[in-house]
């Protein structure tokens, strides 16, 4: 009841935001960079994290999805060692809601592509084209680099115990000191990293 009260709390404290940005006419047309306004995703995100509380009575989160679809693939390469692990005998792999929501997220991103018409079908960002330079070899050093940073993310997620969605939206929301400390960590690594990328 805790955890829905201040949820409940800070998604009506984000009320003023949106009506400002209504006041300010900063609609689609004129928003700058991607055609889904971030004020009204921002927004819908918190209404989501709201139902997940009073539904599943779980925060918002992503991470234990790929811990689940880990266990899959280990059932299926080497059951035996798979079912010893603490971990998986503890948690058994099943589709649960939190798969649903990775799934959910891959469809609605393509779907906010293509209705707001970002969808560009590159491979490779202008961005990453314009310091890496183009071709297979760039390409290449691109899926890689992606591949490796989720992997990163990933294992840092559940070694902190909850992702961008567990920490950054639902945790911080609950105003939980680890969650805000977490967040700010998200923020400073992705910034150097970026840096260190794009601006050297």
């Amino acid at each position: 009841m805790k955890r829905l009260f201040s949820t409940a709390i800070l998604a009506i404290a984000s009320f003023p935001t949106i009506a400002l940005a209504q006041e300010e006419a900063i609609t689609t047309e004129a928003y700058s960079g991607p055609a889904w306004s971030p004020y009204l995703v921002g927004a819908l995100i918190g209404i989501l994290s709201m139902f997940t509380f009073y539904f599943s009575k779980h925060p918002l989160g992503a991470s234990t999805a790929y811990a689940r679809i880990a266990g899959f693939i280990g059932q299926g390469v080497a059951p035996k060692h798979t079912n010893q692990l603490k971990y998986f005998a503890d948690n058994k792999p099943k589709i649960g809601w939190e798969l649903m929501l990775v799934v959910g997220v891959v469809v609605g991103g393509f779907l906010a592509a293509f209705s707001g018409g970002e969808f560009t079908g590159r491979v490779v960002p202008e961005l990453w084209q314009q310091r890496f330079g183009e071709g297979t070899a760039s390409t290449l050093l691109r899926i890689v680099a992606a591949f490796s940073g989720g992997v990163l993310m990933a294992f840092g997620a559940r070694l902190a115990g909850g992702c961008t969605s567990g920490h950054g939206i639902s945790g911080t929301m609950q105003l939980s000191v680890g969650s805000w400390i977490t967040a700010g960590c998200m923020f400073i690594g992705g910034i150097a990293t970026a840096m260190l990328m794009f601006a050297f």
